[in-house]
């Protein structure tokens, strides 16, 4: 088997949708690994070791919900996406939550999810350009490492949050617009909510500000977007 192949580890309950998956992304040349429950997708993560988990959340036993938690506690560079049933809400906030990267709701074209997937490994290898540590104020973006530390004390990140970061560091100042961060970070012609963001900078601010509710770095720009302040508080 060839090891230079992007691993997708699809955890889904339903052999027909299972397989279905799999025959779409290993006609494009991934290698796919199946898990029809939270119990062995917890159980192949580390011998596996998938770039990509497509993720169920309605799971027999352990949970989608408890799966991703475990992901990231286990292994956080791994991007999640996951998949859910049409109109929840709720579930899809607490699964970004959760550190999800992104999510499809049932029924979705293969296409779309291929193209999530190249969207996620495309930043990966697009972290390697420009400048290879970013500070800003007591953040430090060690970008060759995949690390960040605040106050030099390092903080686990998300793919997806490092990828935010990145972006706002590079552009200190500036204000962001949602569509223009959505094009950068999770692909062009991005079709999903823009909640999807919002939650992402919910949870980036509560591992950078002391305060997440009156934020000294990521301001919200009203009507637009956000901006990585340049200058915040030293006492931060």
């Amino acid at each position: 088997m060839d090891d230079t192949k992007n691993k997708i580890m699809v955890v889904e309950d339903e052999e027909s949708i299972r397989r279905f998956i799999n025959l779409n992304l290993s006609a494009v040349g991934y290698e796919v690994g199946e898990a029809e429950s939270g119990e062995k997708a917890l159980t192949m993560l580390r011998s596996f070791r998938p770039d990509v988990t497509v993720l169920d959340l309605m799971l027999p036993g352990i949970s989608g919900f408890e799966v991703c938690r475990q992901i990231r506690k286990m292994m956080p560079e791994t991007f999640v996406i996951m998949l859910t049933a049409k109109g929840q809400d709720t579930d899809i906030i607490l699964g970004l939550e959760l550190g999800a990267d992104d999510y499809l709701i049932k029924p979705f074209n293969p296409f779309e999810l291929i193209a999530r997937i190249k969207a996620m490994l495309r930043r990966r290898t697009q972290f390697k350009a420009g400048k290879k540590v970013l500070r800003c104020g007591h953040l430090c973006l060690d970008v060759m490492a995949n690390k960040f530390f605040k106050k030099g004390v390092e903080t686990e990140l998300t793919p997806t949050e490092f990828a935010l970061l990145k972006m706002f560091m590079e552009n200190q100042g500036k204000a962001l617009k949602r569509n223009e961060i959505l094009n950068a970070v999770w692909g062009e012609n991005y079709f999903g909510d823009t909640k999807t963001l919002d939650v992402h900078i919910r949870r980036l601010r509560e591992k950078l500000e002391n305060n997440p509710s009156e934020p000294d770095y990521i301001k919200t720009v009203w009507g637009s977007g956000y901006r990585l302040q340049a200058e915040p508080d030293r006492s931060t």
